[in-house]
């Protein structure tokens, strides 16, 4: 009677599924178009650029964006919902903790913090379309369509903060809305971090405290509110 064990054939990693290989490629696209408009500008990168640095076929980049703009407006959502796992800002772990938080400044620190490392990645690809709106009308709806979001999303943001402390006085929400636009936007955090060499770091603990204060009254070294009608 043979000794021998029968072989046993290891089973390989799971098959994906066809709508899974195309979510895969759909994003390996869209990091790359992501990565070159960032590096070369919007302008000066071709689809053909993009399916090479994808290792899809240009037809491909084609058949499933149609124009240069679309990439253009999923890159921006990449840049937002981040790399790893693209997920939705209210469902990454700093909105959790933010709206936990009971504390308006310390609430306000998780979202400067979330808001950071998404405004870091959105940066240079603002930038890029920005310097190629005047010359495309395509590139310009991308850029207005995703500030109107970005201003929707802030509004929300200070909508579950002011439940936890009141605006300053005298402060609408727009007004709170507008100052979070500027003061958490891409053309400050460009100024201060590429421009004069503040660390991420820096710019995220100025931006905390200057929003405390701007928004809710706070003095910048503590946590004590101004007094009222104070300018």
């Amino acid at each position: 009677m043979s000794s021998a064990m029968p072989s046993v054939k290891r089973a390989g990693p799971p098959r994906m599924s066809r709508r899974e290989r195309a979510k895969v490629t759909h994003w390996r696209i869209v990091r790359a178009a992501y990565t070159l408009f960032c590096a070369q500008g919007y302008a000066a990168t071709t689809m053909a650029q993009i399916a090479e640095a994808a290792a899809v076929a240009v037809q491909t980049v084609y058949f499933g964006f149609h124009v240069k703009s679309a990439l253009l407006s999923r890159a921006y959502d990449f840049a937002v919902m981040g790399e790893d796992e693209p997920v939705p800002p209210e469902m990454q772990p700093w909105y959790g903790a933010m709206a936990a938080e009971s504390d308006v400044v310390r609430a306000m620190r998780h979202m400067v913090e979330g808001l950071g490392e998404i405004t870091r990645r959105v940066t240079p690809l603002y930038l890029a379309a920005r310097a190629a709106a005047d010359g495309d009308p395509e590139a310009a709806k991308v850029i207005a369509l995703h500030e109107r979001w970005r201003a929707d999303g802030y509004r929300r943001l200070l909508e579950l903060l002011r439940r936890k402390a009141a605006l300053r006085p005298g402060l609408t929400l727009k007004r709170a809305t507008d100052l979070l636009l500027l003061f958490g936007g891409m053309d400050v955090y460009h100024a201060l971090v590429v421009t004069q060499r503040w660390s991420h770091q820096e710019w995220v603990d100025w931006s905390a405290s200057t929003l405390a204060h701007q928004l809710f009254g706070y003095v910048r070294s503590s946590r004590r509110r101004l007094p009222r009608g104070y300018v």
